[in-house]
């Protein structure tokens, strides 16, 4: 198979999460590219009923498959090369009190022995982060793994020029509201900021319940599609996102693109995404007093904000960059297939 140009298959369940939106976006690339790619979704259940799932048929131009680390080894094709991405650090045991009983035998019991069974069939692991490598190293399996970040669009996701600090401050938060992603820290906050800054959320319908304790200067602005979540950012003078743990961060990357200074949590994947104090800052994880201490630090120090942003753009620009991501993908697949 010497020099043989990849053609890639890519067998996905689909979640309506952040995985789906790589895998479309990978092989809308590598399409693009002139690579032959195509996907062959499985419905939601073939995550945890397999059975029930007929296995799809490899198609007979696919020369390589390219999988994620949940799924089914029902499902992996065989006399294929496979890569697998890992795209989580599910087994992080700082996650255990946000998970519930119930999810987190579900990851323990189910999804642990199958990342375990994918990660030692497939000939090449991909970690979005050194973080979900470590994790799944220390506690699933010990297997070599590479990095290859998750790429940003820098072209829909951008900075507007000239843009200057607003009154009152205008902080943005854009995730789940899960607890998981320190969502209880936001109205404390907000409180002690004060009405000379802002916070707009995408709480939606789930935030609701929590409605009593949120202050004035809190706006749930619900579930945004990927161009509201562009003008969103772009309009924002930071981001804050108070995150326990993720497995990369993604996000925080649309927001360093858009141009924004991240005020994040000192943990997990996050502390691979910015330079604290240069293109983003890194508050010690459940503190208050620091994030309020430092998104005070920005608005007091507009200058600073302009700086920081500008600095998270070139990072987004040079490390999280789509084309990049890509072609360390392509590089990989041409590796793999010409070494076989």
């Amino acid at each position: 198979m010497k020099n043989t140009k990849p053609a890639i298959w890519f067998p996905a369940v689909k979640t309506n999460t952040g995985t789906d939106k790589f895998t479309e976006q990978l092989v809308a690339a590598l399409n693009q590219r002139g690579f032959q790619a195509e996907i062959a979704w499985l419905p939601h259940h073939a995550e945890y009923l397999p059975w029930l799932v007929p296995i799809p048929q490899k198609p007979s131009w696919a020369n390589i498959a390219h999988i994620n680390t949940w799924l089914h080894p029902r499902f992996i094709p065989k006399h294929l090369p496979v890569i697998a991405t890992l795209h989580h650090a599910t087994h992080d045991p700082q996650l255990q009190p946000y998970k519930g009983w119930l999810r987190s035998q579900y990851h323990k019991r189910w999804i642990q022995p199958i990342e375990r069974t994918v990660i030692q069939t497939a000939n090449h692991v991909i970690a979005v982060s050194h973080f979900a490598a470590h994790i799944t190293q220390q506690h699933i399996i010990n297997k070599p793994m590479s990095v290859i970040y998750n790429g940003i669009n820098t072209q829909s996701f951008f900075s507007l020029p000239d843009k200057q600090p607003q009154h009152p401050f205008r902080l943005l938060y854009i995730g789940a509201w899960r607890k998981l992603k320190g969502v209880e820290l936001l109205a404390p906050i907000m409180q002690a900021l004060g009405n000379d800054y802002i916070l707009y959320y995408t709480g939606g319908i789930t935030a609701e319940k929590d409605q009593y304790h949120i202050p004035d200067n809190m706006i749930n602005i619900g579930r945004l599609n990927q161009q509201e979540v562009i003008q969103a950012m772009q309009t924002a003078d930071a981001f804050l996102f108070p995150s326990k743990s993720e497995g990369f961060g993604l996000v925080v990357a649309e927001a360093m693109a858009c141009g924004l200074p991240v005020v994040i949590s000192d943990s997990s994947a996050l502390t691979e995404l910015v330079d604290h104090a240069s293109t983003g800052f890194l508050c010690e994880k459940d503190s208050i007093d620091d994030f309020v201490q430092t998104i005070r630090h920005l608005k007091n120090h507009p200058e600073l904000c302009i700086e920081v942003g500008g600095n998270a753009r070139d990072i987004a620009l040079t490390r999280f960059n789509q084309d990049d991501m890509v072609e360390k993908y392509i590089d990989l697949y041409t590796r793999i297939l010409n070494d076989g």
